[in-house]
């Protein structure tokens, strides 16, 4: 990188944190700046009724390579932070209901899916046939379409089975893309199983956080930056961009129009309405405000201490006609020492909270209850709904997404919505806003 500079990061999720880290790396001062008092954006720790929780329960592949290394780079373990598991699919299947249990043994790729699907209970041959034939043309393609379309054409096209798309497509998609699959880009579903189940067997396993969402980046890259002379301004909304006294930097203002300081560079790694906001009149910002967004709702539920799912983490059947919101449960008594609290996940909510908080908290107990075959999750002594409702782009078939082509001088742009080969997950804000960094400091 160049001589030191002083820039500006605007933004603390994780594009912004993964952006002011690279920069202070390479010996420049930065000055990171947070419109909310919590730091993380859509990934962030939440204090609620005396409790420490996350706005949203995530799930991190061993694929996530700049997430991970990053975490190292400022001094947090992956390997005490995270709970690692080997790539599976397992529904509580005690009750007789529709389920299935794929776990892959750890064997190198890809024995360790051919083997998963030999011992799968809940699937037919016919199933397992269908996923074997479809992981074998989708490698021999190199993971590439020549057109995209949606997950659930590319599904029909390689005759998967009715049983395998509910039990296992439609979730992985739900959960990796945050889109229905009558909805979802085929071809960023692709990237996705091409650097997990297309790539070593470690790249698939699935890695579950054993700290809040705060402790396992943001807070650890706010201490990472004050040591190298860095500056964390929470709290602080940068309303406006104006041009500096030299070129290619940048002057900040708040919304009381304060300066907040001259810069030379700007990462910008808001949202993509803020992002269009602080560039009217300076970029055209036509796909940032394109985009549409889909919410993730995650309800907590608070059982006595001795209850204790089999698995730190199961597949939920969902059923919006029975009212059977949850797709995933976790138990964050093996992930974090919060005995009897579950976790339930709903992606693509909208339709789901549609009705409020208690009816989906309601459709969600009676799914537990009736799922594990146990009464008592019917009626847990505590619960609460969080729902983030502009949680991450609709990833469609052929989005164009906003990326730094004709960007003014001394900014660039950053986020899980930037053009990348990943749908909005932590490994795609990571990487942009690594990305942005490398742009600004060249």
């Amino acid at each position: 990188m160049n001589a030191p500079r002083h820039y500006a990061v605007i933004g603390a999720g994780w594009a912004g944190c993964a952006a002011a880290v690279a920069l202070a790396a390479g010996g420049h001062r930065v000055s990171l700046f947070e419109a909310a008092r919590t730091l993380g954006g859509r990934a962030r720790r939440v204090e609620l009724d005396e409790r420490t929780l996350d706005n949203g329960q995530h799930i991190l592949l061993g694929a996530y390579r700049s997430t991970l290394a990053l975490m190292k780079q400022v001094g947090v373990d992956p390997a005490s932070a995270l709970l690692r598991l080997p790539l599976q699919m397992r529904y509580p299947l005690a009750t007789g209901a529709e389920g299935m249990d794929f776990v892959a043994p750890r064997l190198p790729a890809p024995w360790h899916v051919a083997v998963a699907l030999l011992r799968a209970k809940g699937l037919q041959r016919e199933d397992k046939m269908a996923l074997a034939r479809f992981s074998t043309t989708a490698r021999w393609m190199g993971w590439q379409l020549h057109q995209d379309c949606s997950v659930a054409e590319l599904l029909e096209r390689y005759e998967q089975t009715a049983r395998l798309i509910r039990l296992m497509w439609r979730p992985l998609c739900i959960a990796a893309l945050n889109t229905a699959p009558e909805r979802a880009s085929a071809q960023v579903f692709l990237n996705v199983l091409r650097d997990s189940l297309g790539a070593r067997r470690a790249a698939s396993d699935m890695l579950l956080p054993r700290v809040d969402l705060g402790a396992l980046l943001p807070d650890a890259a706010a201490a990472y930056l004050g040591k190298r002379g860095g500056l964390v301004q929470a709290g602080v909304a940068v309303a406006r961009l104006l041009p500096g006294n030299d070129e290619g930097s940048w002057r900040l203002e708040d919304r009381a129009a304060e300066s907040l300081g001259e810069f030379a560079g700007v990462v910008l790694a808001t949202g993509p309405d803020a992002a269009a906001q602080l560039l009217e009149g300076l970029h055209d910002t036509a796909l940032l405000q394109a985009l549409d967004h889909e919410p993730i709702t995650t309800c907590y539920l608070q059982y006595p201490s001795g209850v204790r799912l089999p698995a730190p983490f199961l597949a939920l059947a969902d059923d919006p006609q029975r009212q059977a919101w949850g797709q995933f449960v976790f138990d964050r008594g093996q992930l974090s020492g919060e005995a009897g609290l579950l976790a339930v996940v709903v992606s693509a909510a909208g339709q789901a909270i549609a009705e409020g908080h208690a009816a989906l908290t309601a459709g969600i107990t009676r799914q537990l209850a009736s799922d594990f075959g146990e009464a008592a999750l019917a009626t847990p002594g505590w619960s609460r709904v969080i729902t983030e409702k502009r949680a991450t782009f609709a990833c469609t078939p052929g989005l164009q997404r906003p990326d730094n082509t004709g960007m003014p001088a001394g900014l660039a742009l950053a986020g899980d919505y930037a053009a990348g080969d990943y749908p909005a997950t932590l490994e795609g804000a990571v990487r942009s806003g690594m990305a942005a960094a490398r742009l600004l400091a060249a």
